[in-house]
């Protein structure tokens, strides 16, 4: 198991494709691919990320990151549960809505109520993963752009 220094490479806890390195003549590290900074505390084996703030912080186990986390937040069941109920509550009440009155089969648009329930949920499904993916800084841009070019240069 490798110990965190500041002057070996790691892979990026932030895009997962670049690599982190330390940057010449600063006591911070930067990723080759999402161009994140970094700061090391070698004694507690951690990596903060200081874009963001709080910041994001990782901790090296000697062979990869683990517990990407924000420093002094903690997410309960409460946060859980209230990105499941905006997802279930508004796609119960229009499901229920076209369970109680039924479009008649022999109208033009028959089809809309049960699409209207799939895009509800599709929606509010959509907003908590963009919600995530906000709170979390993952460039989706850059990985899909990175991972692109991985696949056509190999």
């Amino acid at each position: 198991m490798m110990q965190l220094n500041s002057n070996s490479i790691y892979p990026c806890p932030a895009c997962r494709l670049g690599k982190v390195q330390a940057m010449p003549l600063m006591e911070a590290m930067a990723c080759d691919c999402c161009q994140q900074i970094f700061e090391t505390d070698v004694e507690r084996q951690q990596l903060k990320m200081l874009s963001c703030q709080p910041p994001l912080v990782w901790r090296w186990n000697g062979r990869r990151w683990i517990e990407a986390y924000y420093d002094g937040v903690e997410f309960g069941w409460g946060y859980t549960l209230a990105a499941i109920a905006l997802v279930a509550v508004p796609t119960a009440i229009v499901g229920l809505t076209v369970y109680i009155f039924p479009p008649l089969p022999d109208t033009p648009l028959y089809w809309l109520p049960y699409a209207w329930i799939w895009l509800t949920f599709l929606s509010h499904l959509l907003t908590i993963c963009w919600l995530a993916i906000e709170f979390y800084q993952f460039q989706l841009g850059i990985f899909l752009k990175t991972l692109l070019q991985r696949l056509v240069f190999r």
